[in-house]
């Protein structure tokens, strides 16, 4: 069994409750917009950590250090993680077009701030957007999502929610 930490659009900021939330987890996924290589670090330096970069990401972090995609497998479960990904039956075009390709069973992604979990019925995948870690955006609450995969089964699912104040 492995505890995920799952955060997206940070934009540069890191801050001791996120990093306390994550600290509990064995493995980080990040969904994009990181916004710094020094979030990064801190992040890789924690926790094993998978990412993508967002469409805010530049420098080192878009053409030297992440992709667009990652696809995985965690623990049996087929995992897909990308930025802009959209929701079920409304989902960006390239991302569809590696859904199709690479069938997950568990979607992530980033890019809106909005926190949301929501199964696809058609595609038999858990789409999850963990909102925003960062302070940037107009999201009121930051939020991260850890989660257990164990075997085949992903479970145990939490919001962890954070004041957006300075």
């Amino acid at each position: 069994m492995k505890k995920i930490g799952i955060i997206s659009d940070t934009h540069g900021w890191l801050d001791i409750p996120v990093m306390n939330a994550l600290d509990k987890c064995d493995e980080i996924w990040h969904a994009g917009d990181i916004g710094s290589e020094e979030v990064y670090d801190k992040l890789a330096a924690m926790k094993p950590l998978r990412a993508v970069y967002g469409n805010m990401d530049g420098g080192n972090l878009r053409y030297v250090m992440l992709r667009q995609f990652e696809f995985f497998h965690c623990e049996e479960v087929p995992v897909l993680l990308t930025h802009i990904g959209g929701y079920p039956n409304r989902y960006a075009f390239e991302a569809h077009q590696k859904i199709v390709a690479c069938r997950p069973k568990l979607f992530v992604c980033g890019h809106s701030h909005i926190l949301k979990v929501q199964y696809d019925k058609h595609l038999n995948m858990l789409c999850v957007n963990p909102g925003a870690a960062g302070m940037s955006g107009q999201h009121l609450v930051r939020t991260v999502i850890r989660l257990e995969i164990d075997g085949a089964n992903i479970q145990n699912l939490e919001v962890v929610e954070f004041p957006k104040s300075y």
